[in-house]
């Protein structure tokens, strides 16, 4: 029953006598303490140490990486041929640009590099554990709204317990690598390596090779190896698009010293480039729609030009292997450079169709010829199936029991059920095209709002309500019917399946993630408020009818000449936007 306040009757009761005071110790942006633990280290992970200490006060931060050092999949990934498919001057943090990439596909050590410098650069690496793995998250501490997260020490094998109020997964999908399901795997007595666990001692010249796998890993690695094995043949389970280098640009094409000199020395000339290759990128979406112009004339010069560069093949019938039936972009569109061009070499087989099984001196394939290797690298990917490594509980729900059938989350950063639980590059987060890092980056800034409110509001706890994730997942569904990741082909993106729902891409254009995610939908959630409090007044958070600047005497005249953009700013804390507003006015802009 909806209670009645009479205000006549409670401006004239003493204090003692009302169900809640005013007369706290507190105002309205007294920031309680927030523990937040992060749980991975790559990109994501690195972006939230960045973000979370500059826009959440009264924080303590705890970052673990199960690695011997940060970068995720860039420190994983060291396989030959190892490098960004995409132009290396947009794979960065844009208020972080590298202005001297050696290549437009620049390499994975200098990848790796360019996130290292930028974690040290803005002192992330003083909230890391580095070779601590989380083994499992209990939602135990129900009355505090407390995660415990367990962590053992890799390599000790010591296990501790750390306590969090919220939790932020950026573990991403390219983590927990695979072996192929092939029988006899384990019986080989050659070298067995997978391109995410790769060997650097082991010398591939002059070995004949068998190279599984056919997805972006593999078509990276092909041309490399083709350059110092003996014999190299690729196994592919089924056809791919290649399609062209971006701009045309090829994998060793690098810039010149005069290229990487005007960029570092004119940062607006630098600005004026990626300004351009990003507005190309972004603008490529509606290739993705079935049936549009600019995906038909795509297809069509994506086989023409496989057609042109494998005619020189000593396989006949490579391109009819190759070459699918099903659209371009259906699966994960891949550049290729230097790929048809290595298929066509003396030293190079294709062989299509599958293996029937492997045995100690080399492969046996579908059609049951046998071929004999001294090294076999498996570039056969990784799960993606987005079911957690480790338990996580909460009330009595596994979020591994809600994932294992088919990952639901609610904007791919929440799931319901779940209190607290945030995740950046969850289901339904990689984009078909254009810009990944500004889906990551606002990913984050999502749970970063989320936890302020959490904060500010002092709320226990928020989980998505269940029927906001069935409408996204409808939404998203609907959205992928008249989409080229739709169509029958076997993808990642669909768990590996011909048919099936679409759970890990973005229903729409990168642009589309990072304004739908910018500014969440707090009626979609759930809110608990902490138990036992003497009062369940949802204004009680307002405090004393002060702000923590005027009890503690600090600035009460900041936004007194700052840009009124910056003050009307949404999803910042008053700490971030007072220093914000001090820097400008200290700089004169």
């Amino acid at each position: 029953m909806q209670r009645s306040y009479d205000p006549f009757e409670i401006a004239s009761q003493p204090a003692s006598r009302l169900a809640f005071s005013t007369d706290t110790d507190f105002g309205i942006d007294t920031p309680r303490p927030m523990r937040v633990i992060v749980i991975g280290c790559g990109v994501s992970g690195i972006y939230a140490g960045i973000r979370l200490p500059r826009s959440i006060p009264n924080l303590s931060l705890t970052i673990f990486e199960k690695n011997a050092d940060i970068g995720g999949t860039w420190f994983e990934n060291r396989y030959m041929g190892c490098a960004c498919d995409i132009p290396a001057h947009l794979y960065a943090f844009q208020f972080a640009p590298n202005p001297d990439w050696s290549s437009f596909y620049a390499p994975a050590s200098e990848i790796r590099k360019y996130w290292a410098s930028v974690a040290e650069k803005y002192d992330v690496l003083k909230y890391v554990q580095l070779e601590r793995k989380v083994i499992g998250m209990y939602w135990e501490r129900d009355q505090e709204g407390m995660w415990s997260v367990d962590v053992e020490e890799v390599g000790t094998g010591n296990r501790t317990t750390s306590l969090a109020n919220v939790v932020l997964s950026c573990t991403g999908g390219l983590n927990e690598w695979k072996w192929p399901d092939v029988k006899g795997l384990n019986d080989f007595g050659g070298k067995l390596v997978h391109s995410a666990n790769w060997d650097d001692g082991y010398d591939f010249e002059g070995k004949k090779v068998a190279l599984i796998g056919g997805g972006s890993t593999g078509i990276q690695i092909l041309p490399r190896l083709q350059k110092i094995a003996k014999q190299v043949d690729q196994y592919v389970r089924g056809p791919t698009w290649i399609g062209f280098p971006f701009l045309g640009e090829e994998l060793d094409d690098p810039f010149t010293d005069e290229e990487r000199l005007r960029f570092i020395s004119d940062p607006a000339e630098h600005l004026r480039y990626r300004q351009r290759l990003m507005g190309t990128l972004n603008s490529m979406h509606t290739f993705t729609i079935s049936g549009s112009k600019m995906q038909t004339e795509g297809q069509a010069l994506f086989a023409k030009n496989m057609e042109e560069k494998l005619a020189a093949s000593k396989n006949g019938d490579i391109i009819k292997q190759l070459k699918p039936s099903f659209p371009a972009g259906c699966r994960r569109l891949t550049p290729g450079p230097g790929y048809l061009e290595a298929l066509t070499k003396d030293n190079v087989g294709f062989v299509g169709g599958g293996i029937g099984e492997i045995v100690k001196d080399g492969i046996v394939d579908g059609k049951g010829t046998k071929r004999s290797y001294d090294a076999i690298v498996c570039a056969t990917g990784f799960n993606t199936s987005f079911t957690p490594r480790f338990p996580i509980v909460a009330r009595g729900v596994s979020l591994g029991d809600k994932f294992r059938d088919f990952p639901r989350a609610y904007c791919s950063v929440s799931v319901d059920a779940m209190p607290n639980y945030f995740m950046s590059m969850g289901p339904n987060s990689a984009v078909g095209s254009g810009d990944l890092i500004i889906v990551i980056q606002t990913a984050v800034d999502y749970a970063v709002q989320c936890i302020a409110k959490l904060q500010s509001e002092n709320y226990k706890s928020m989980s998505p309500q269940g029927r906001a994730v069935d409408e996204w997942q409808e939404y998203s569904q609907s959205y992928f019917r008249k989409t080229v990741f739709g169509q029958k082909c076997r993808s990642w993106y669909k768990a590996g399946n011909v048919d099936g729902p679409i759970y890990a891409l973005w229903p729409g254009s990168c642009l589309h993630a990072a304004k739908t995610l910018r500014n969440p939908r707090w009626e979609d959630y759930e809110y608990e408020q902490f138990p036992g409090r003497s009062s369940t007044n949802r204004f009680a958070y307002l405090g004393n009818g002060f702000t923590d600047a005027e009890m503690k005497g600090h600035d009460t005249a900041w936004y007194v000449g700052a840009d009124p953009e910056l003050v009307l700013s949404v999803g910042q804390t008053e700490a971030a936007l007072i220093r914000r507003a001090k820097s400008q006015l200290t700089n004169g802009k």
